[in-house]
């Protein structure tokens, strides 16, 4: 079993990295080697065979240098994050649509038949919505990054469909608590005012408290990416982009969370100082979803929120809060 992971040095590249050193196997196969790409080197894995590639997947011949080891799975989590792809029009496109666009035709022109799992986003739908979004409702993305999502969505489902690979593409709700510094996501506050605060630092909140969301934790986003690489695809059908489950709350209902599990004193941290930027890009996100077709094919994340904060501590503070 050999893999290619793109966008193996982010955050949820390397927790996948992780799970498969630990399991040691995939799809009933004990997996042989690893192929990591990020635009700067992935760690080497303890415990199994990596090769590391670095460089621009939209660039020239790139991702045909990739697949030229005919991996057994490809997980193509590369990409740039949301505020990022809207304040650089340009670089969004050539990341997120060139870049996965030159991956899928690689593959075709290389005439072998992979699993490839896709990291798309709830981004791809926009306002106005129900209450709660069922899995018919139809993708009109209101920002460029889920644009971009939608379009990787459609070429994914056409390239299954033409039996160029055997694609899954997976719908990631907002992950959090993302460990590490935050970055240029408009998103990236939901794990700040819970991750800052657990580390002994100050918060900010950018957006009203009032505002819902749904999250799954780094470890549901592992279980997605594993599960979606060995299910049975004529489970899935021709409708091969998938809403994920998760954790609807609201900024105000993570904040008791954290309070019930940390305390007040931690709560204190979290400053509110709005941002009319992130908040335009925000209240265009839907809330809650129904994904019913996920979790009938086996897709799992959390209950609640307390939960995903007790996963942040367990697996990032070593069960301790500062």
């Amino acid at each position: 079993m050999r893999i290619l992971i793109t966008g193996a040095a982010g955050m949820v590249g390397r927790k996948l990295i992780a799970r498969l050193a630990k399991d040691g196997s995939l799809r009933g196969r004990k997996i042989s080697s690893l192929d990591l790409h990020d635009i700067v080197p992935p760690e080497t894995p303890a415990g199994l065979d990596a090769s590391i590639h670095t460089g621009d997947l939209a660039e020239a011949g790139a991702a045909a240098k990739l697949v030229a080891s005919r991996p057994d799975v490809i997980f193509h989590l590369a990409g740039i994050v949301s505020g990022e792809a809207e304040a650089n029009f340009d670089l969004g496109y050539r990341v997120n649509l060139d870049g996965t666009r030159a991956l899928f035709d690689a593959v075709r022109l290389a005439a072998f038949h992979p699993r490839l799992v896709f990291t798309s986003s709830i981004a791809v739908f926009g306002a106005p919505f129900p209450d709660v979004i069922p899995d018919e409702f139809h993708p009109t993305p209101l920002t460029s990054y889920g644009t971009q999502k939608q379009m990787s969505e459609a070429l994914l489902a056409d390239y299954t469909r033409r039996g160029f690979f055997d694609g899954i593409g997976i719908r990631l709700p907002t992950i959090c608590v993302r460990p590490g510094k935050p970055n240029k996501a408009a998103s990236s506050f939901f794990s700040g005012i819970i991750r800052e605060p657990l580390a002994g630092q100050e918060a900010i909140l950018p957006v009203p408290r009032s505002v819902l969301h749904t999250h799954a934790s780094p470890r549901s986003a592992v279980g997605f990416l594993i599960h979606a690489a060995e299910i049975d695809g004529d489970r899935v059908g021709p409708r091969r982009n998938l809403t994920m489950p998760g954790v609807a709350v609201t900024v105000g209902e993570q904040i008791e969370a954290l309070e019930r599990i940390a305390g007040a004193e931690v709560v204190k941290r979290i400053r509110e100082q709005p941002d009319e930027t992130i908040w335009a890009i925000v209240k265009g996100w839907p809330t809650r979803f129904e994904a019913s077709r996920a979790r009938e094919l086996g897709f799992k994340a959390e209950s609640s929120f307390d939960e995903i904060i007790r996963a942040h501590i367990e697996d990032e503070l070593n069960g301790k809060v500062n």
